[in-house]
């Protein structure tokens, strides 16, 4: 699923891309710059990295946003969050769907 901010072109929320020769999809995940709230740095956290807290840097943009592209195995429902400069956690509003985890807050879902 693809959106984009009107005016901006500012991409919001989890673009996937199926590659035809293999069996993975190209997910690009965007916390947009009102979430980050000024952060200095986010990092995704989730499934796909054994829930590492510095596994998945995301890169800062100009407007506050930040973004990290991933390869993921095709058939398959992930769990993420964000991490905002170590401290505070967010979910993407833009997600397939929520689960609640073992701490009682809402894991973010994304099914490729």
């Amino acid at each position: 699923m693809k959106s984009t901010r009107e005016g901006q072109g500012m991409q919001v929320g989890l673009r996937k891309e199926y590659l035809k020769t293999r069996p993975l999809c190209k997910v690009t995940f965007t916390l947009p710059g009102e979430a980050a709230s000024g952060a200095k740095k986010v990092n995704l956290v989730g499934e796909f990295g054994d829930w590492e807290r510095e596994a998945l840097p995301m890169k800062r943009h100009k407007d506050g946003s930040f973004t990290v592209t991933l390869k993921l195995e095709k058939g398959r429902a992930y769990r993420f969050r964000y991490l905002v400069d170590d401290v505070r956690w967010a979910n993407d509003g833009h997600a397939d769907g929520y689960e609640k985890n073992p701490f009682g807050d809402d894991d973010s879902v994304v099914t490729v």
